[in-house]
């Protein structure tokens, strides 16, 4: 024997029917929690934080790199003629 039921019911009459607690306030909170937090870490995002952020030590790094290759442009510019080749 085979018996068939259908039951057309939203999910909320269906959580009341089985006495499952409702746990919309809850959600609603945390997805709010949830999309502040994704905003903040979008603004972090942003090119200008981004450069604010990364700008002032690649400078220094970049400075670094044009004296070291200046230092070393100036090392083998001296005295080509003197044919030390150390």
């Amino acid at each position: 024997m085979k018996i068939t039921v259908d039951i057309d019911c939203t999910p909320d009459e269906a959580r009341k029917f089985l006495g499952l607690p409702d746990v919309t306030p809850m959600q609603e909170a945390l997805m709010k929690q949830v999309q502040e937090r994704m905003e903040a870490n979008l603004k972090a995002l942003e090119p200008e934080a981004l450069f604010q952020t990364w700008l002032p030590a690649g400078l220094q790094g970049m400075e670094q790199l044009q004296k070291m290759f200046w230092s070393q442009m100036a090392n083998s510019s001296k005295d080509p003629s003197s044919g030390d080749k150390s």
